[in-house]
């Protein structure tokens, strides 16, 4: 990720230092409350210590991490010792982690999907085919594991933070892993890119129903992703409802988390759905879907075989992120009216 299109694509935009509060606090500590965790203060000097480092390291990508994700990042409790913060040396090397696991691993994302589908038309690129054979055959093979319409972002929880919907039914029983952990990582960008102002972290819930026999090779990957790439930016992961293949992969998956990270799971029932979901999603039980138990429909926008049954890319990506982002910004509107 060293090019200016790139830093475009990954837009966890850049925001201004000076937002800081009269007293050099950088973002204010929270006690806790309101079952969000507590945080500690992140002074400026602080903020522009870790930006200075990132940019020494990574000078052509540190802009691609706002102020408040550094923040956040810095104000969590450390995992060594829940009383005090994450030391700076401690978050910094979890900052340089992360540029250096995107630099590998989340390159040119967006630019795959317009070899596949063409923003004017949705066609392929064809001159791009005969260019570069290689990453073509990448690209195809990335929308391949899109149109399944197994993973897609649709609605916001009541705080604002983008919901992302795992349908496991929909899943491959012998996936692509590549492919399939590239559609993850494609997704969470776009994902952070479309987050209201102020929001570093996304809620994921996954459909459990009929889950394909568990790929350990998928599972590891994911989760080095989560841990290395998207730090901190789990805010809650609930899977519904829960069966016996769920709660093996589990046993196996949570001994190789961090605590903070496996303490953002949990796993729900099929009596318990209605009540767990209706308390997180936006407009409450109006926003469950008919597959869990609602009255909301997502067949219509995210139905299966794709909405372009005639293209390469079937999956409606871009229609997909246009509703995500009038989502936000009609909850914006929502917060600064109130």
């Amino acid at each position: 990720m060293s090019n200016t299109a790139e830093v475009d694509e990954f837009q966890d935009a850049v925001e201004s230092s000076s937002t800081s509060t009269p007293n050099g606090i950088a973002l204010a500590a929270s006690t806790g409350d309101d079952d969000d965790e507590q945080t500690f203060d992140v002074g400026q000097d602080e903020l522009t210590l870790i930006r200075a480092q990132l940019a020494s390291d990574y000078p052509e990508d540190y802009q691609t991490l706002s102020d408040t994700y550094i923040c956040s990042v810095a104000s969590k409790p450390y995992s060594k010792d829940p009383t005090i913060r994450r030391p700076l040396e401690y978050t910094t090397e979890k900052l340089n982690i992360l540029m250096g696991w995107r630099r590998d691993n989340a390159i040119m994302m967006e630019e795959m999907v317009n070899l596949v589908s063409m923003p004017e038309t949705g066609k392929e690129n064809t001159a791009a085919m005969v260019e570069n054979p290689d990453r073509f055959t990448k690209a195809k093979a990335l929308a391949v594991s899109m149109n399944y319409g197994s993973m897609y972002w649709h609605g916001l929880d009541k705080g604002g933070r983008p919901v992302l919907w795992i349908r496991c039914g929909r899943m491959p029983w012998y996936p692509d892993v590549e492919a399939q952990v590239n559609s993850l990582i494609l997704l969470a960008d776009a994902g952070i890119k479309y987050m209201p102002k102020g929001i570093t972290d996304f809620v994921v819930i996954s459909d459990s129903n009929s889950p394909p026999p568990p790929n350990p090779q998928f599972m590891i990957n994911v989760l080095s992703a989560l841990v290395k790439g998207y730090p901190d930016r789990l805010n809650l992961l609930v899977s519904c409802p829960v069966g016996t293949i769920i709660q093996m992969i589990m046993k196996v998956l949570l001994p190789l988390m961090p605590g903070r990270l496996a303490s953002k799971i949990v796993l729900v029932t099929e009596e318990e759905t209605i009540e767990n979901l209706g308390g997180i999603l936006e407009n409450g039980v109006d926003d469950i879907p008919d597959f869990l138990g609602g009255k909301c429909s997502h067949e219509g926008i995210y139905p299966v075989g794709g909405t372009f049954p005639e293209r390469t890319l079937k999956f409606d990506y871009r229609g997909m992120v246009r509703r995500l982002d009038e989502a936000t910004k009609k909850f914006s509107k929502g917060q600064s009216e109130d």
